[in-house]
């Protein structure tokens, strides 16, 4: 089962498939693979430094875990349905987030 969804916005009927899907995760694996690079190469100024470089390196692994999940969703065919409720997860959350797992509501009962 191939992902394609209808856009709310912009041209009515537009179509985002499996490729513009594809596209996007790509962009923010390289995305956070750069951010990763900069942050190994930044030297800390003491131990809170550290520490703050320490977490932002493992937000990055960890974007980069969910994009990885992201691409096996793709593959499988249930990209862009929620992990949670099943539902399609709005395609604009899908462009701010194109890793996202879950619909915003399923998200927020998570945290």
């Amino acid at each position: 089962m191939s992902w394609d969804t209808t856009r709310s916005t912009s041209s009515a009927g537009a179509r985002i498939g499996a490729h513009e899907a594809r596209q996007r995760l790509e962009h923010e694996r390289n995305a956070r693979l750069a951010q990763l690079r900069a942050l190994k190469d930044t030297e800390g100024a003491g131990q809170e430094a550290d520490d703050l470089l320490n977490a932002q390196r493992g937000a990055v692994r960890r974007a980069l875990k969910d994009i990885e999940a992201a691409f096996a969703r793709l593959e499988d065919g249930t990209y862009g349905l929620c992990r949670a409720c099943a539902r399609p997860i709005p395609p604009e959350r899908l462009e701010i987030l194109p890793y996202a797992s879950a619909c915003v509501p399923c998200r927020q009962r998570a945290e």
